[in-house]
């Protein structure tokens, strides 16, 4: 193949890439492609059958060595939420009273959520409080 064809063969692959959402794997075969395209371009590339065997073999091999660090590199850069059950424990700020069994208004990470006192004593407005539990969009708390 010409060595321009490889080249659009790989941007091709890593435009997919890009607009559908997966697990990177066409990542690797663009690079590839792109990869055997320079190779050609500077003379070494062989003849077509060897190209092929190139592309397959740094394909393979670049998605096996490589696409699980970039996955934990991505997983480790805190793209990800936490869950809502690690709300358990933090601290809560009323925006209102709240009289024990009541609900009411509370303020989490600058956001307002939806509380029920659970506790025995009352939550003043701007008095700090806990998260028992979580339920849905509602938080379970108590004087802290």
């Amino acid at each position: 193949m010409d060595w321009w064809t490889w080249i659009l063969v790989g941007l091709g692959l890593l435009a997919v890439e890009v607009i559908v959402p997966g697990g990177i794997i066409l990542l690797f075969f663009g690079a590839a492609a792109i990869v055997v395209g320079v190779l050609v371009w500077l003379g070494i590339g062989g003849p077509g059958w060897f190209q092929w065997g190139m592309f397959s073999v740094l394909s393979v091999a670049s998605l096996l060595t490589l696409r699980g660090p970039i996955l934990n590199k991505m997983k480790t850069a805190g793209d990800e939420a936490e869950p809502i059950d690690s709300l358990v424990g933090k601290a809560v700020v009323a925006a209102e009273d709240i009289a024990p069994g009541a609900e009411g208004k509370v303020e989490l990470r600058g956001t307002s959520w939806g509380a029920q006192n659970v506790g025995a004593e009352p939550l003043a407005r701007g008095e700090k409080g806990v998260v028992e539990r979580v339920d849905g969009l509602t938080l379970y708390i108590r004087r802290s």
